[in-house]
């Protein structure tokens, strides 16, 4: 086994592949999905990557759901950092399920992403735990006072959401 001098001169080993793989396992679970900090690393740069990466992870849900996004406005970036701190991500589009099927079960689901919630349970299942499905057969959706429906591959807002 080799070894390498340290900027002190000290001779150490170097770490094995496993120790290296649980090392960044543990900043990747610090950076994206709420897990504490690893040893040996500085804080502000940690916070500044996490900061960073939710906002790229905001603006690629905000690309797959964006009236759910007009429809926070200038509170899209910080809803979206509150719930997605502790989360790690299970894609834009399914991110963007959850946020807003959470947001509509606290009742704070603006009108734009009702409407755009019930048009995607119109056009697929999804059980919050696997990918979306397409619908086969006629599908209904609502949300926040929306109505969807989903005929021949065809989306129809049957009523809005309350204002």
């Amino acid at each position: 086994m080799s070894t390498q001098p340290t900027p002190g001169g000290d001779v150490t080993t170097p770490p094995t592949p496993g120790d290296l793989a649980a090392r960044q396992a543990e900043l990747v679970a610090a950076l994206v999905a709420g897990g504490a900090d690893p040893p040996g690393f500085d804080s502000a740069p940690l916070a500044a990557a996490r900061a960073a990466l939710l906002r790229k992870r905001a603006g690629d849900v905000a690309r797959h759901w964006p009236l759910l996004a007009a429809g926070l406005g200038q509170r899209w970036s910080a809803a979206f950092a509150r719930w997605a701190a502790n989360r790690p991500t299970t894609g834009s589009l399914r991110d963007g399920w959850d946020l807003a099927r959470e947001l509509r079960d606290r009742g704070e689901l603006p009108a734009l992403g009702a409407e755009e919630l019930a048009a995607r349970e119109a056009t697929a299942r999804y059980d919050g735990r696997t990918a979306p499905r397409p619908r086969r057969l006629p599908g209904l959706g609502r949300a926040g006072g929306a109505v969807a429906v989903q005929l021949a591959g065809r989306v129809r807002l049957l009523r809005s959401a309350r204002r």
